[in-house]
């Protein structure tokens, strides 16, 4: 087994590895930026190295930087969290010529899986069912518009390489079609470096159902279920959820199985997940794979009992995967709700800046993966992404009433974040009775407005906290003195 880890991430991901580190004995180090000297995961780290400025190029993509700092620290392995280089094959490669472990899939199949057509190719000659659409990157106006008419408006043009709802356009009529394409386009360059797209058919009333894979060096390929990831803004999920209330025994055995041939297709190694669309009719359709581990996971350990990042450890140190298919059983019904420094009130556009004021629920059910501490910064160079509430319950409903209760507990001042938003969309009655389509916050969303009572009782619990309380300065290190400061300094630095 390793006995030190360097995690080329930072923020809630980072802190979240570090924490099985710490379980399994293992020494973690972490990188930093310019603009993440006293961010949190530097701070629960064993050890921590700079590597260049708050822009992201010039320090987390700085393939040089990343290496040497494990060099410099004798890291045995790297483990890329999510985002940055974590899907990044000439990266994993990189690491395998240092005689770095990558933890994480083959360079040969994160490159094959990475672009959509080469996996969408590679799924349909394996037999999975795939949407209907383009095989190959295409950008010819002609050509879009001869595949749209064939399949039928509306259509989705996707960007071939990438994610996270960049370069994504839906267009319903052939007369926008040309002016998406571009933009699309555009938008894909400067986000990927790749300006490729391609166009599907697109379906407005589905489900975003995953299936979360587990496959070591020796043959072993399992899932561990399925997540429901339907709520999404501009593409983006904000809400997940296990077990799919939309899914029965039987097609979730399909799915599942679907989902395992898919990985054996790719000669996939590792943690990944294999998303499908789900229509309402009951068929599903291979979307993407994810080649790393995905925000949502912890919703899957929560309902399996198992430690994904152990489990992604022990994979890459060249051990046999610890379960088998039979194994694997969901217990209860969990959800996650992403806390974003974002204002859903304005296109929930990021809103960087200072936590002045931090209180985060606790309870039977609830687990907090954070990267954030009151008085930390929340930089403006990175995905806005504070933590994630995770709650499990014996079924959905008591799932979603701890979710909100939870919610109402959680506090956070300084930053706009969309905690009331995530409550009115558990509290709205489309999403109790399980109508999780992809257009949810579309459709039952739109023209949202804060409760005045969420602002009311965040102030109260504040002012209750800050003048009973004799807070220490937050930021320290294990082992340094801490600074005391008085309620009223606390006070002076909350702007309401």
């Amino acid at each position: 087994m390793f006995k030190r880890i360097l995690i080329a991430n930072r923020g809630e991901i980072a802190c979240r590895v570090m924490a099985t580190c710490r379980e399994m004995g293992i020494e973690s180090v972490a990188v930093y930026s310019d603009a993440d000297v006293a961010a949190a995961h530097v701070l629960a780290a064993d050890r921590a190295v700079a590597v260049g400025a708050a822009d992201p190029a010039a320090s987390y993509l700085d393939q040089d930087r990343i290496i040497a700092a494990a060099r410099e620290t004798g890291a045995e392995a790297i483990h890329p969290g999510y985002g940055f280089l974590s899907e990044n094959p000439i990266f994993a490669a990189r690491c395998e010529a240092e005689g770095i472990t990558f933890i994480g899939p083959p360079p040969d199949a994160i490159r094959d899986l990475g672009d959509k057509t080469v996996a969408r190719r590679l799924m349909q000659d394996s037999g999975v069912p795939v949407i209907p659409g383009l095989r190959r990157p295409e950008t010819d106006p002609r050509k879009l518009a001869a595949e749209a008419t064939r399949i039928g408006y509306p259509v989705l043009i996707k960007a071939a390489a990438g994610g996270g709802g960049k370069g994504m356009r839906v267009v319903n009529t052939q007369a926008g079609l040309g002016d998406a394409a571009e933009a699309a386009s555009r938008e894909a360059a400067a986000a990927f470096g790749n300006g490729a797209i391609y166009i599907e058919k697109y379906l407005p009333r589905a489900r975003h159902v995953e299936f979360q894979i587990m496959a070591d060096q020796h043959g072993g390929c399992i899932h561990l279920l399925e997540r429901e990831c339907s709520i999404q803004r501009r593409h983006q999920k904000i809400i997940e959820e296990t077990p799919s209330p939309a899914l029965t025994p039987a097609l979730r055995a399909e799915m599942g199985a679907a989902a395992v041939q898919a990985a054996r297709a790719a000669g996939y190694i590792n943690a990944g997940t294999v998303e499908f669309l789900l229509d309402p009719d009951g068929k599903f359709y291979f979307l993407e794979v994810n080649t790393r581990l995905q925000v949502e996971h912890p919703i899957t350990e929560m309902v399996t009992g198992i430690d994904m990042v152990r489990e992604q450890i022990r994979i890459a140190a060249g051990h046999p995967l610890a379960y088998a298919q039979s194994d694997i059983v969901g217990r209860g019904h969990a959800i996650e709700c992403r806390i974003y420094a974002e204002d859903p009130e304005n296109d929930f556009m990021p809103t960087p800046g200072v936590i002045g004021y931090l209180k985060e629920p606790r309870g039977p059910g609830i687990r907090i993966d954070s990267g954030i501490y009151a008085g930390g910064s929340v930089p403006v160079e990175y995905d806005p992404i504070l933590a994630k509430l995770i709650v499990q319950a014996e079924d959905r409903e008591a799932a979603i009433a701890r979710a909100r209760r939870a919610l109402e507990a959680y506090i956070v001042i300084g930053v706009k974040t969309p905690i009331a938003y995530l409550a009115d969309v558990l509290n709205h009655e489309a999403f109790r009775s399980g109508a999780t389509f992809t257009d949810f916050i579309p459709t039952h969303m739109a023209g949202w407005a804060p409760p005045q009572t969420h602002g009311d009782l965040a102030r109260v619990a504040f002012i209750a906290d800050v003048l009973t309380a004799s807070p220490v300065a937050a930021g320290t290190k294990r082992g340094d003195r801490a600074a005391k400061v008085t309620p009223w300094q606390t006070l002076g630095a909350w702007r309401s």
